[in-house]
């Protein structure tokens, strides 16, 4: 019997102890199994989160809210998310990579005002990020409309830097911002609380010599306000504050006509006034005011390219956020040139920036970033452009005759343009170019003909992307008459005009002798032509003396008959004698005219 008890009771312990070890098993493999499940949770946990996540904001105004990451346990070297905002409330006005850590932009940020959306996708370089606050982009707003604006993201992915691309993101998070409207003017009903008693004082109108658009911001921490105090005014009551539709109350700040603020913190505020008279206290406005003292957050230019490179257009990065005003605008100059405007949108859809075409050399670039008040905040960095090598000269000839062409030959880089530097001695420089062949030789002519005199010149070589090399070493050109081909030039002349008087001489002596021979036949001709007429007219003469003659024999015969009258008589005279008148003045002529021709 006690042996039966006895075997019993050992049975009872066996199975206690049985019980006991199965719990102290299953417990232990309910915490292996948790540990090993979660464990992975927690190791390799990481997040995508917004910062700040609330405020009030007024209509019209700038606020600026930044995406960050957080992996804590693990590294990470991937961060991409999108994230949606309400497009009727809120206008995305930039988006902000300063002084995130993301090294490499897979797609830069983006933003669609329509959609309502801002995409980023980057990479950090190896050894990766591990921290709580790992600062992405940051997305500068603008309010629209009143109402409830809430951000949050609709996908996001963070990936572990382990070789494998391990996406280790658990949470996203999400922002919600109150947005409400202001009154800005002394319009008594947008600006003023409704008067509830007659003849009190109407919602004074106030200006601001220090900050007189509501809308604007200025950087300047001392408000000063002023109004006019209608006749019966016994009290003013006064009060700024961040709310746009307090009632400062009905205590008396005193009898005044302006207020100022001393060193008011930084942001949107609202100045609030009510007059009062012998009936009470009227309606109150509400005069909004902005303040930013603040310069934008510092950042550093940095170059795509090294800071020392061949590209002569290089592309830099430089952009950076202000989380009071927002950033307006930015000023580029390189070295001693005019300052560029790009405005906040501008530069980021051209960002990376790329400068314009910079000549070989060193050069500082110098970046001020200006936020909506005036604040502003500068960087410069020296970078510098490495000439292309100078090109090879052939052909260059140092002395020319005034009708000879320069011709300058040599090789360079295929396909570039050769610039051609002349300079005559006290002038202005002029240029001609060239382009090389696909071989890089090149053969530069100069246009015209050079005046004699003195020049200097010089060339150098711009390839397709604007690159140049420095100006070869100038070389002296004289342009004048040789002195051999001078000797024989003054010969030719003297031959010339020796040649040209022996050849008149000839000419005139020809000229004599021609004439002299066409004078003696024209004198022989005249000689026989005069004999002829002198022949002619003696023997026309000598056949009218003859019918004279016989008249006379018949006048005669007829004074033989009988006695001639006394006219008769005078006719036989006068024919005698103007007969031998008329012979004697034709042989007369005969002879003059024998004579001018001899």
């Amino acid at each position: 019997m006690e042996e039966k008890q006895t075997n019993c009771l050992t049975l009872i312990k066996l199975r206690s102890l049985l019980k006991l070890n199965f719990i102290r098993s299953l417990t232990i493999l309910v915490v292996g199994l948790l540990f090993f499940i979660i464990l992975p949770i927690t190791c390799q946990a990481a997040s995508l989160y917004l910062s700040p996540t609330s405020g009030s904001q007024t209509i019209g105004s700038n606020f600026s809210v930044s995406v960050y990451v957080s992996s804590s346990d693990n590294s990470m070297n991937a961060a991409s998310g999108e994230v949606v905002f309400p497009a009727d409330k809120l206008e995305v006005i930039s988006v902000s990579k300063s002084g995130s850590i993301i090294s490499l932009w897979v797609q830069e940020p983006s933003f669609s005002n329509s959609e309502g959306k801002v995409r980023f996708e980057g990479i950090v370089l190896n050894p990766g990020y591990t921290g709580a606050s790992g600062k992405l982009i940051s997305i500068n707003f603008k309010t629209k409309a009143a109402g409830t604006a809430s951000l949050s993201f609709v996908s996001g992915s963070v990936l572990a830097n382990d070789g494998k691309g391990t996406n280790i993101l658990t949470s996203l998070g999400s922002a919600q911002f109150s947005l409400v409207p202001f009154s800005t003017g002394p319009q008594a009903e947008e600006a003023s609380s409704p008067v509830t008693a007659t003849g009190v004082p109407g919602a004074p109108k106030v200006t601001s010599s220090t900050h007189p658009d509501p809308n604007k911001w200025y950087a300047n921490n001392n408000p000063t306000f002023e109004w006019t105090l209608p006749e019966g005014v016994n009290g003013v009551n006064v009060l700024a504050d961040r709310n746009p539709t307090t009632d400062p109350g009905t205590k008396s700040d005193g009898l005044r006509n302006s207020w100022t603020y001393k060193n008011v913190e930084e942001g949107v505020w609202y100045f609030h006034i009510r007059l009062h008279n012998a009936k009470g206290w009227g309606a109150v406005t509400h005069f909004r005011f902005q303040i930013d003292i603040t310069p934008p957050e510092p950042f550093t230019i940095k170059f795509i390219d090294e800071p020392k490179t061949t590209n002569p257009t290089p592309t830099v990065i430089f952009d950076t956020t202000d989380s009071v005003s927002g950033i307006d605008y930015y000023r580029v100059k390189v070295g001693d040139k005019n300052f560029v405007n790009i405005d906040s949108e501008q530069l980021l859809a051209s960002n990376p920036y790329t400068l314009s075409p910079q000549a070989p050399g060193k050069h500082n670039l110098l970046v001020q970033a200006f936020d909506q008040a005036g604040n502003y905040v500068t960087d410069s960095q020296e970078f510098e452009i490495i000439p292309l090598d100078q090109p090879q000269l052939r052909q260059t000839p140092q002395e020319l005759a005034p009708n000879e062409i320069l011709i300058i030959k040599g090789k360079t880089y295929s396909d570039s343009i050769v610039h051609l530097t002349l300079t005559p001695e006290g002038d202005k420089p002029q240029i001609q170019k060239a382009k090389s062949d696909s071989q890089g030789n090149f053969t530069l002519v100069w246009p015209k003909k050079l005046s004699a005199g003195t020049y200097q010149y010089s060339l150098y070589v711009e390839d397709a992307r604007g690159a140049q090399s420095e100006p070869t070493k100038p070389l002296t050109l004289l342009v004048r008459e040789k002195p051999l081909l001078k000797a024989g030039q003054i010969v030719v002349s003297y031959l010339t005009v020796v040649i040209t008087i022996i050849s008149l001489l000839i000419t005139l002596l020809l000229v004599g002798w021609y004439s002299i021979v066409k004078f003696r036949r024209l004198r022989r001709r005249l000689q026989k032509e005069v004999g002829e007429a002198e022949q002619i007219l003696h023997q026309s003469l000598l056949s009218l003396q003859d019918k004279v003659k016989s008249q006379l024999r018949l006048l005669e015969r007829a004074k033989s008959k009988r006695e001639l009258t006394i006219e008769e008589q005078k006719i036989i005279k006068n024919f005698k004698q103007d007969l031998a008148i008329t012979e004697k003045a034709v042989r007369k002529e005969i002879k003059d005219i024998e004579k001018e021709v001899d």
